[in-house]
């Protein structure tokens, strides 16, 4: 089912998303030009995408490919992430559709992405999804495993590495998730201090609706915001 809201509810949601952002950057005396608001479209209707869009959302993101596909000819001009868990035989669907898969959680899915955009004639970025809170429910690489992740996932065609996404632990309260924030924004700057080629790691992708705001004050330059705006 999509949901569809009326644009006086968006406007107000919009506004207390981006003053939260606000506050958030100043607390960590960084400029909110740097931290991304991509806007998590999950059964959100066309319609109302396209009126955040023309309120000045620029970055939206899907987290499942038949929904991507059934809304992608419908939609205005947009950054279009792809947000979610991406099957390998799925990749060929969704692979000249989107600008960026966030959720690589795996080398064989890199691997399938390297072949899908080589056919394509393509470059795709990617972000390496961290599964930092070590949870046995959820895929991704392990804090341990992501650096030699990145320079194996940076060696193949036709992809680029751009950064690193997480989902920390699900919890009642949002100061839960710091500790993991923190955790991540060190190994991101790790990395970052590599210089891998084919890597230039400017994206770290954390945050969402419960805490979007404290991963904004632990470095993330992306959140990924869905219910607190639809």
């Amino acid at each position: 089912m999509m949901e569809k809201l009326s644009a006086e509810e968006f406007d107000l949601n919009y506004e207390r998303v981006l003053e939260k952002l606000e506050i958030a950057a100043e607390k960590s005396g960084r400029d909110k030009k740097e931290i991304t608001l991509l806007a998590a479209t999950k059964t959100v209707d066309p319609d109302t995408i396209n009126y955040a869009i023309e309120k000045g959302i620029t970055h939206i993101g899907e987290n499942r490919v038949q929904e991507l596909l059934s809304k992608h000819s419908l939609l205005k001009p947009a950054h279009s992430h792809f947000i979610g868990h991406l099957q390998t035989n799925k990749v060929k669907d969704i692979i000249d559709k989107v600008e960026m898969i966030e959720s690589v959680d795996s080398l064989k899915l890199a691997n399938e992405i390297s072949k899908q955009a080589l056919k394509r004639g393509i470059t795709m970025d990617v972000l390496l999804e961290v599964n930092i809170g070590g949870e046995e429910s959820k895929s991704g690489f392990t804090p341990e495993e992501v650096e030699k992740a990145v320079e194996e996932v940076a060696k193949l065609p036709a992809i680029r590495v751009k950064g690193l996404m997480a989902i920390p632990p699900a919890s009642d309260l949002p100061e839960e998730s710091r500790k993991y924030f923190r955790k991540m924004y060190k190994l991101f700057i790790d990395i970052q201090g590599k210089t891998i080629d084919n890597s230039n790691m400017s994206v770290l992708s954390m945050g969402m609706s419960n805490d979007f705001d404290i991963a904004a004050q632990e470095g993330a330059t992306l959140v990924r915001v869905g219910t607190s705006l639809f």
